[in-house]
């Protein structure tokens, strides 16, 4: 079973003046994977919030997998990697690199992603857009190398050089 924790990074997600749809489809998707949510929170766009609500995730509740959705872009307000840098102890650049290459195929607009990914502890966090649209799409691209990460970092599987699925 992989444990995972949701952070919708939203200002008015958090005062109750939006409903959050990306969060949910996320928990949606990943259920197919045997995926079950242990954490779920929509924090504002507040760096030491969501740094705090990540670290807490990753160091208590010591989940396999954490998502962030929302705050990637330009907005002065966005700052979700920023707050997932401020915790991370290694970066995994081939999720966002491939999320970016793959939908650049969808829009162009995929270059203005700031998302990044990385690794604190046995935790994998990864920032998604935060459009429904861009979250479905996102998953797609990484759901095939996601258990298989997860693995590793759990000490459950062995390293990637191995066999090979197609």
């Amino acid at each position: 079973m992989v444990t995972i924790g949701i952070i919708t990074a939203s200002d008015k997600g958090s005062r109750g003046e939006r409903v959050d749809t990306s969060g949910p489809l996320i928990e949606e998707i990943l259920k197919d994977m045997g995926a079950v949510v242990k954490e779920y929170a929509i924090v504002p766009d507040e760096r030491d919030q969501l740094s705090e609500k990540m670290r807490y995730m990753c160091d208590e509740l010591k989940l396999d997998l954490v998502f962030t959705t929302g705050g990637t872009g330009f907005s002065p307000r966005d700052i979700t990697p920023e707050a997932t840098l401020d915790i991370i102890e290694r970066l995994v650049p081939g999720i966002p690199e491939a999320i970016r290459m793959k939908s650049l195929s969808i829009t162009p607009k995929a270059m203005l992603s700031r998302a990044v990914a990385g690794i604190r502890k046995q935790t994998l966090i990864i920032n998604l857009p935060g459009s429904p649209k861009g979250v479905k799409e996102s998953l797609e691209i990484i759901l095939p190398a996601l258990s298989h990460g997860v693995g590793i970092l759990k000490g459950l599987e062995g390293e990637c050089g191995g066999h090979h699925k197609k």
